[in-house]
């Protein structure tokens, strides 16, 4: 079960996705073991108050959030958390956030080095301040100048974290690939917006907010199968995974590895049972490895 993604060697293909364990307190929940790695949740180089609340609401087969990338700010985290990650026996990888292509940069440099983070996920779904507010996400250019930024200021891996809101996710994998990327993440929330009848607003306070769980499950390899069809670089696919069967879906359509997130506020065993279902679906197929799992990963 174990594979080595962007830099890594990882004991088993299930992380824990960003967001969704926040800076490591949730980890005492889970069957340790069957843990690949944990991605933190976002962060900033100074500390962010966050959207007010309500800030999440059940949805059909899912959730919407809008936290607003609320956090404590690169020194807190050296502080507080970094020297917990690293008594732990799987990488930490932080999850890094800015508003210009040289914050993102000067995060990754601040972080570099820092015994407990084992690397970055570069979050492209912020907006360019410097340039209207226009998502990093959203543009080629754009996304190969943050990563770049990044890679440049770090010898750690660095994956980046793709979004589901553009016309051409393979146009910016391979930006970012051709920046630097050693891994890429498919994918980010779709944004989504649900409304409470008997207010006649909006039930989030931001109005809209990120989509996740279920629902965007066949979505989300959709779009991450482009984007290992577009890249050399390995791909972990993230979307709607509850249970085993959803992650080798993932797998199949080019996948490295996965991330599980939304699913662990329901069941927090759903790590566990992914892995082992995984693993139980190798040994009913007679694979004796993950890498021997087929692909359908045809090449233009």
């Amino acid at each position: 079960m174990s594979v080595d993604v962007g830099g890594l060697h990882l004991r088993g293909p299930v992380l824990a996705a960003s967001g969704t364990f926040g800076y490591g307190t949730e980890v005492p929940l889970l069957e340790r073991r069957a843990l690949g790695a944990m991605v933190s949740k976002g962060i900033f180089l100074r500390a962010r108050a966050g959207t007010p609340p309500p800030r999440i609401v059940e949805t059909p087969s899912g959730m919407l959030n809008a936290i607003g990338l609320q956090g404590p700010g690169a020194d807190a985290l050296v502080r507080d958390y970094a020297p917990r990650w690293a008594e732990w026996d799987f990488p930490v990888l932080v999850n890094i956030n800015g508003e210009s292509a040289a914050e993102y940069g000067e995060l990754a440099a601040r972080l570099d080095g820092v015994p407990g983070v084992a690397g970055f996920e570069i979050n492209i779904s912020c907006p360019n301040v410097e340039q209207g507010g226009l998502y990093f996400g959203n543009d080629p250019r754009a996304a190969a100048a943050v990563t770049e930024a990044v890679r440049k200021r770090t010898k750690l891996p660095v994956w980046v974290k793709l979004t589901p809101m553009v016309s051409d996710v393979g146009a910016i994998a391979r930006a970012v690939e051709s920046a630097g990327a050693d891994a890429l993440c498919a994918i980010n929330t779709f944004v989504g917006m649900s409304i409470d009848l008997n207010a006649y607003r909006p039930r989030l306070s931001f109005r809209t907010g990120g989509l996740s769980g279920p629902a965007i499950r066949p979505l989300a390899v959709n779009l991450a199968h482009q984007a290992a069809r577009a890249v050399r670089i390995p791909v972990l696919g993230i979307g709607g995974i509850s249970c085993a069967e959803d992650a080798l879906e993932f797998l199949v359509a080019g996948c490295a590895a996965v991330q599980v997130g939304t699913a662990t506020f329901v069941n927090p065993k759903a790590i566990a049972e992914v892995h082992d279902g995984i693993a139980a679906h190798l040994q009913a197929k007679g694979f004796t490895s993950l890498a021997d799992l087929p692909r359908y990963l045809p090449r233009d």
